[in-house]
């Protein structure tokens, strides 16, 4: 089996729980251990083989195998990698069956980590999961007041737009983001924006 660490929690003693986010699942798994594991860290991508029995609570994870990418290690890139694939738990957490659509999106960004920016990927990726998934909110009106939005605006978790007097947020360009979210591309902000961007991001998928 192969997925993504996106959550690791301490058990007892040095015994961790795993969750990992496969192409059609989330699941959580005991490793025995595992805090000397040095391939259990947050946002590897692993191969290992799952061991369930009657007298377990949860299957156990064995075997483990780390399938690396190049920027592994990138003190820099890795950590704005965990910051990002951080987010997915909490997001997935009440999910059991997926589709593929979460774990070929970071399968993808993962391949490109290190040749493009990274918040750019991040941005970017946040946009196919809010088009996925139905959320990505662009009627032109504050979400807050429900009037008419200005040419400047203001982003809630989620990019969901409002004036930024009604939310206390940086004003951005509205044409811009809207372009942002017709094309999913990045390529006309400059970096100030997509640090804008990528702040409002790491509130929470």
């Amino acid at each position: 089996m192969r997925g993504f660490i996106i959550n690791i929690r301490k058990a007892k003693n040095e015994d961790v729980i795993v969750t990992v986010l496969s192409k059609s699942s989330i699941e959580s798994y005991w490793r025995f251990f595992g805090a000397r594991h040095s391939i259990l860290q947050l946002g590897n991508f692993i191969d290992f083989e799952s061991e369930q029995d009657r007298s377990n609570f949860m299957p156990k994870m064995r075997h483990l195998s780390q399938l690396s990418f190049p920027w592994i290690f990138s003190a820099n890139h890795l950590l704005l990698w965990q910051n990002f694939i951080s987010l997915f738990e909490p997001h997935l957490r009440e999910a059991t069956a997926l589709d593929s659509f979460y774990f070929d999106l970071l399968m993808d960004v993962a391949k490109k980590w290190d040749r493009q920016n990274p918040k750019r990927l991040a941005v970017e990726a946040y946009i196919q999961l809010l088009r996925y998934e139905g959320r990505l909110y662009d009627n032109g009106f504050c979400h807050i007041c429900e009037e008419i939005l200005d040419d400047k605006i203001g982003l809630m978790r989620a990019f969901i737009p409002a004036h930024p007097n009604c939310i206390y947020a940086p004003a951005l360009e509205k044409e811009k983001v809207f372009k942002l979210f017709d094309t999913g591309s990045t390529i006309e902000l400059d970096d100030e924006m997509v640090e804008q961007l990528y702040g409002v991001l790491l509130k929470g998928l």
